[in-house]
């Protein structure tokens, strides 16, 4: 076998991987609404509208299967129950409201239905990055800085449009101001995104 061919043939391989490789992996941005809430007997039971932003890859694994990772700013903002300053006395009136912002990382496995139709799923960490005072007692934080949810939902792929809806549920309890109560985070999440 003579090294000219070899090597042609060689190219013809790498270009194929590439252009392969090329249609199975993309970058985008998207941005949405956050309707969140935090649930536990201290918080009312209603979701409150925020937003989210951020970017996120498509990284194809096999034929109707993708991992996505994502990097998304959002809100949450909630409000406390009556019965929240039976379990933590001391708080005044205008430190009764909650607005957290997460830089949160969800890593979902995407996976092709039927026509431009996607679910995926998966775990999100998350960090607490806002600097608002609220809830505070002797000057400590009334939120762990970090959480840990679930994620499911379905996209639709339109070209490069990316039509989004999720839902989010929080399994770590967030609270680090009491033990009497169960802090965590529930959001439903509607976004557009553009892939590239």
């Amino acid at each position: 076998m003579n090294r000219k061919f070899l090597f042609t043939s060689l190219a013809l391989l790498a270009l194929a991987v590439c252009s392969n490789l090329n249609a199975q992996f993309h970058v985008g941005v998207k941005a949405g609404v956050n309707a969140g809430k935090i649930t536990g007997k201290s918080f009312k039971e209603e979701f409150k509208y925020s937003y989210l932003v951020g970017a996120f890859a498509e990284i194809g694994i096999a034929d109707r299967f993708s991992i996505n990772p994502e990097v998304l700013l959002s809100q949450t903002t909630s409000t406390t129950d009556s019965s929240f300053t039976h379990t933590l006395p001391g708080f005044k009136n205008h430190q009764l409201k909650a607005k957290l912002t997460y830089l949160s990382v969800p890593i979902l496995l995407n996976m092709k239905l039927v026509g431009p139709l996607h679910i995926e799923a998966g775990p999100q960490f998350g960090i607490k990055i806002n600097k608002e005072k609220n809830l505070l007692e002797n000057g400590e934080d009334a939120f762990k800085k970090g959480d840990f949810s679930l994620v499911g939902g379905a996209n639709v792929h339109l070209n490069k449009l990316r039509v989004g809806a999720r839902y989010v549920i929080g399994l770590h309890d967030v609270s680090d101001a009491t033990n009497q109560d169960k802090w965590k985070h529930q959001a439903l999440q509607l976004s557009l995104g553009l892939a590239f």
